[in-house]
């Protein structure tokens, strides 16, 4: 059990989208959320109270949580000294990132002698099976994006929220470090050995109530060179009723890639839909998730407004506008 209250660890994130982590968290658990800390260069900033870690614990703070996610998920050498600070504070310290806390000598040596906790969230807790794509019980959507980063967690975690407050059966499936750092559980699924992750996903959601949904957190994008074969385990394994697009419309490229473009919205329709017939012939395409935070109430209104003309689906911004239609065209699946 990771203990609240968090301070949450922005290092040296290079921008604000690299502190995914700790946005997700500071949006969808405030309550736990009371401070950040930032190292000299680091240009993200939630707008919490910066503390000093020795400061942090004086106000009760029982937890640090890595908040950025990099390219690679390691943990800098420019952090260390501030995690041990952590320690020697007497909190705990939580992280998701692949490089594991536990492997870090001077963390694990600090956590013994001041009787700390080091947790590391992705890390596989069972022995997943080899997907077998038997159709089951109850329903599934996932959100798939033109990219990284774009808002599938947001959107799932907003359908969520908007099904339950309608009295419907409905479970987020946390399959990334974000989702489960929110929720307390789930599957770190890019930490799943290949052939199981697959697998993992229909673990994760199994036979259900014929009227509940599992909406499931989408992760990479099919069309990222990177990180392709995590999506294509959701898809495949989730075996959803409805598929959700997500978007975010300011990107030039894919994350991380400067020579690899975005795709249309259109390829993306075409090419998660093919691929979900695999396992489900009768999967549909809902609606289109869009990230608008780059744009004005105005300028958002325009471009949905434009984009649902051109792909004859609901267009929202489940966090800006909350998810209502999407949940409205779940009841036509």
């Amino acid at each position: 059990m990771i203990e609240a209250p968090y301070l949450l660890f922005l290092g040296d994130a290079p921008d604000m989208l690299a502190a995914k982590v700790a946005i997700g968290i500071k949006d969808w658990r405030p309550e736990i959320a009371k401070a950040q800390f930032r190292l000299p260069g680091c240009n993200a900033d939630l707008g919490l109270p910066d503390m000093t870690m020795a400061e942090a614990a004086a106000a009760g703070i029982k937890t640090v949580v890595i908040g950025v996610a990099n390219r690679g998920g390691h943990i800098s050498s420019e952090w260390i000294a501030a995690l041990k600070g952590a320690l020697d504070a007497g909190m705990d310290i939580a992280s998701g990132l692949h490089n594991l806390l536990s492997d870090e000598g001077e963390l694990v040596a600090a956590a013994q002698m001041h009787g700390a906790t080091l947790h590391d969230v992705r890390i596989p807790s069972v022995s997943y099976p080899i997907a077998n794509g038997k159709k089951r019980s109850g329903k599934r959507v996932l959100a798939v994006g033109t990219d990284c980063s774009v808002g599938k967690m947001y959107t799932a975690i907003a359908m969520e929220r908007e099904m339950r407050q309608r009295g419907h059966k409905a479970t987020f499936r946390a399959t990334g470090q974000t989702g489960i750092l929110i929720t307390g559980g789930g599957i770190p699924l890019d930490a799943v050995i290949a052939d199981f992750m697959a697998g993992a996903v229909e673990y994760l959601t199994p036979e259900n109530d014929d009227d509940h949904w599992d909406i499931i957190e989408g992760q990479g994008s099919l069309f990222h060179p990177s990180y392709s074969g995590v999506t294509m385990a959701l898809i495949h394994g989730g075996q959803p009723d409805a598929l959700i697009l997500a978007h975010e419309p300011t990107r030039t490229h894919m994350r991380g890639l400067p020579h690899q473009p975005v795709p249309e919205i259109e390829d993306l329709r075409e090419m998660a839909l093919k691929l979900a017939h695999v396992v489900n012939p009768d999967c549909v395409v809902a609606g289109v998730s869009v990230n608008t935070a780059a744009f004005s109430e105005e300028e958002a209104i325009a471009y949905l407004t434009a984009l649902e003309d051109r792909l004859n689906l609901p267009c929202v911004d489940p966090f800006r506008q909350g998810a209502a239609r999407l949940v409205d065209a779940l009841e036509h699946v």
